[in-house]
């Protein structure tokens, strides 16, 4: 009979600070107050400097403090900001063999509510900000780092919808697959070949969404989202489809059709 693995003992440093975070959410604390001082949580646990150092150091890589050294300094309460979680996340899932089609069934969900949830509650500077985003988008150029950038800046006018969601899960769940899309596009070089008809299908439904925004019409915020979803989704397909032909060329054919990295080309070099 197969045993199951014993469940990783935490450490005394883990432990502290799981306790620390209790502590915080049980005081109310917010950000800028302080954290006791070193000297009080040696006493406070009974442990080493080394332990309580470390324990800090875990909130510290968390966001949830910020460590100031010399006089006035020490541990103070910091709002922990989205790239910290997103990018522990997407190490999570890096080896998963994550595509296209599995962050769209999420995201062809989450993105059309989210977009309805901001209907009547985007700002003139957010809608401003949607509309340079489009211009910015209008005006590239041809080269293959400005098609990098395009691929960019669409996934930046999603992130300024989600910045306004005022569910803050709903938030955090678009903006994380947005990342997610971001990696993929620098993975899978998603700007090249330059695909003219999906940066016109996304800035005319970009150009549509921020009338319906602006007209605080929900119904047409959900059709078009929802359309641009599918749309979206059928250009990634597109794509991966093309990355999967081109793994079935002969190397030497691959050496000129598709970029090899820093990284593969000492492998290469090595072997």
């Amino acid at each position: 009979m197969n045993q199951q693995p014993s469940p990783r003992r935490q450490k005394l440093a883990e432990l502290i600070s799981d306790d620390i975070k209790r502590w915080i959410a049980t005081e109310g604390l917010s950000e800028g107050d302080r954290l006791p001082n070193e000297k009080t949580l040696i006493e406070l646990y009974g442990c080493a400097k080394g332990t309580v150092r470390e324990a800090l150091k875990i909130l510290e890589v968390e966001g949830l403090i910020i460590l100031k050294t010399g006089p006035g300094g020490g541990a103070i309460l910091s709002t922990p900001g989205m790239e910290p979680a997103s990018r522990m996340l997407r190490n999570f899932l890096h080896f998963r063999s994550l595509d296209g089609y599995q962050v769209y069934q999420i995201r062809r969900l989450l993105e059309v509510e989210m977009a309805v949830s901001v209907v009547g509650l985007l700002s003139e500077s957010v809608l401003a900000s949607l509309e340079a985003n489009m211009l910015a988008c209008e005006c590239h150029q041809s080269g293959e780092e400005d098609q990098r950038r395009q691929r960019f800046l669409e996934l930046e006018f999603h992130n300024l919808l989600a910045k306004a969601c005022p569910n803050p899960l709903l938030s955090f769940m678009c903006r994380f697959l947005n990342d997610m899309l971001r990696d993929l596009v620098v993975v899978k070089k998603a700007y090249v070949p330059e695909r003219k008809q999906f940066d016109n299908a996304n800035y005319r439904y970009h150009h549509d969404l921020v009338a319906a925004f602006r007209a605080e019409d929900a119904e047409s915020v959900r059709r078009l989202m929802e359309e641009h979803m599918r749309d979206a989704e059928q250009h990634m397909s597109a794509l991966e489809a093309e990355m999967s032909d081109q793994m079935l060329i002969t190397p030497g054919e691959r050496s000129q059709a598709v970029d090899v990295s820093p990284l593969l080309k000492l492998v290469n070099q090595t072997r």
